[in-house]
């Protein structure tokens, strides 16, 4: 591009990923953040100043940032963090007209095709956003007769397509515009953390197959590039984090299943093999590490993941004691579909369903329908923008009884959350209100001898090698010591003698294995007294609360709910 335009005028600076979102955060991290100083020493920005006259452009080294990324929604993102970074710190920057702008390029070109399949297509016609494409398909008898070429991002372009852009800058420059108050405000609504049950709101009616913005004017608002353009990203963000309540499945979970029920994998092969095959078969554009996550997380069996593991976990795929984390490497673990994966997604099933495409190419379906609803066995959790949610899990046998309640038409029995190899307790936490879907989680203590203390369960998702952490400071104080250490710093005396600490227990012994948990606490009298004093279960932590509160999934019609 630089060839064509040079380079009196114009400099380069390419972001490593996606920008801090500098909204609400503390001076202290946007000076640890090499990426924002980089910006303001290249642009010569200084926090505070103000840059509301012609006289204080003048201490700019440029006179505009234009943004160059992909026209996909993480592109959209992107753009979205750099106006968000100059309206949090100058919003009288984003007033001046042109000194914000982007740079499009093509998301899809289509080319006649030509008798001689070898021949190199030229010209065609571009499209700057997927809706418009799709439009165009349709119209066009779903693209027959032409050439579909997808741009993922910017390195899909040619040299010889870049300078074909950059020669025709003014149609692939697009100016941002001030138009008032509103551009300020959904600004705000889409990076500040104090409006987010606004943003569901704001995303609650979006139809994301008619919502665009069109990118044949020289100039766009800001609210126009908040509500047609970011909003895309910020429904995307909630699709890859949030479940479907048909299928119980994320987007990423879903094409690992696809595929692998596509091609029956009933044979052993590495984690890294099949996230390459799902990458390759199902069109997963977002890295091949975070597909092989996918693919462990579904094969997990230990207590707090999976009441029904869809994928079988051959080598060491994570325990309780760090709650997974412990997984091996995916180039060295091995998978295929558990036995009772094919009976759950009935093959009869298969042609029924409604699949999606991706460069014309049949990929997942929109999604499965499970003989039980799957989204109860294994639950979820999930944090997208604006929306969370948050499913306990159940027992199979209880969703199938009540199943067959619903089909004969009789009362539903209410259901506890349950994990398997759980041996606690799940209590409901207020008997009394029917209504508050909450329950206590306990884990198992007792005390053996007036000396010795025994722990054989701990509340769900507290995981062993964690625990271990609290029970050594009961015994060395290390938290109460960095804590002093903190006020020290802070200006405290320093002269004043370092807190006594007295230990809370005098021994700790542990018998676990990756299944079980076993600690032995070992006291004396005075220790004793002092947890009796406070209550057992208090004292040692050991009951944590799981709510029904926040079920939050996407619809059958694609609405979040």
């Amino acid at each position: 591009g630089l060839s064509v335009i040079g380079r009196d005028f114009y400099g380069v600076f390419p972001l490593r990923g996606k920008l801090l979102n500098t909204r609400d955060v503390s001076g202290k991290k946007l000076q640890g953040n090499e990426e924002i100083q980089n910006l303001m020493k290249i642009m010569a920005l200084k926090p505070g100043a103000k840059y509301d006259d012609d006289d204080s452009l003048k201490d700019l080294r440029y006179g505009s940032i234009m943004i160059m990324a992909d026209q996909d929604q993480d592109g959209s993102h992107i753009k979205g963090l750099i106006i968000n970074f100059i309206h949090s710190m100058w919003p009288e920057l984003i007033k001046r007209r042109g000194f914000l702008c982007e740079f499009i390029t093509p998301i899809v070109k289509v080319f006649k095709k030509d008798k001689d399949p070898a021949k190199k297509p030229k010209g065609g016609t571009a499209f700057y956003t997927l809706p418009e494409f799709i439009e165009w398909k349709r119209a066009h008898d779903d693209a027959r007769g032409y050439t579909v070429k997808y741009y993922k991002g910017l390195a899909t372009s040619n040299d010889d397509e870049t300078k074909e852009y950059f020669t025709d800058f003014k149609r692939h420059r697009i100016g941002f515009e001030f138009s008032g108050e509103n551009d300020e405000e959904r600004i705000r609504l889409a990076f500040s953390k104090k409006l987010a049950n606004q943003r569901k709101e704001w995303l609650a009616d979006l139809d994301p197959e008619t919502t665009y913005l069109g990118q044949d004017k020289p100039t766009i608002t800001y609210s126009d590039f908040v509500d047609k353009e970011l909003i895309l990203f910020s429904n995307y963000a909630n699709v890859r984090a949030i479940p479907s309540v048909v299928d119980g499945l994320k987007p990423g979970q879903r094409k690992v299943l696809w595929v692998s029920l596509k091609q029956n994998i009933r044979r052993e092969l590495k984690v890294n093999q099949l996230a390459g095959k799902v990458s390759q078969i199902a069109a997963y554009h977002h890295g091949e590490n975070s597909l092989s996550e996918t693919i462990v997380g579904m094969a997990q069996t230990f207590v707090g993941s999976n009441n029904i593991n869809l994928f079988y976990p051959s080598g060491q795929y994570g325990t309780r004691l760090h709650g997974g984390s412990d997984a091996g490497s995916s180039r060295y673990i091995y998978t295929r579909l558990s036995d009772i994966t094919r009976y759950i997604f009935h093959k009869d099933d298969d042609q029924l369903l409604e699949y999606l495409t991706d460069e014309g190419i049949p990929i997942e379906p929109k999604y499965y329908v499970p003989i039980i609803p799957m989204v109860l066995v294994n639950g979820s959790n999930g944090i997208g923008v604006g929306w969370s949610s948050s499913v306990p899990c159940y027992n199979p046998r209880d969703i199938i009884k009540n199943i067959r309640h619903k089909i004969k038409s009789e009362e539903m029995e209410e259901m506890t959350p349950w994990y398997s190899g759980f041996i606690g307790d799940i209590v409901r936490a207020d008997k009394g209100d029917e209504e508050a879907k909450k329950w206590n989680v306990s884990g198992i203590i007792k005390i053996v001898t007036e000396e010795m203390i025994e722990i054989t369960e701990l509340p769900l998702f507290v995981w062993t090698d964690e625990y271990k952490q609290f029970l050594d400071n009961l015994f060395t104080g290390e938290n109460e010591k960095k804590a002093n250490d903190k006020k020290k710093k802070k200006g405290a005396d320093d002269d004043a003698p370092p807190a006594k600490f007295e230990p809370k227990i005098s021994d700790l012994k542990e018998y676990h294995t990756n299944e079980t948990v076993d600690f032995e606490i070992y006291v004396n009298s005075e220790q004793m007294n002092h947890i009796k004093s406070v209550g057992l279960d208090k004292f040692f932590k050991m009951t944590k609360s799981i709510a029904a509160t926040n079920m939050t999934l996407f619809s059958p019609d694609g609405h979040i709910k």
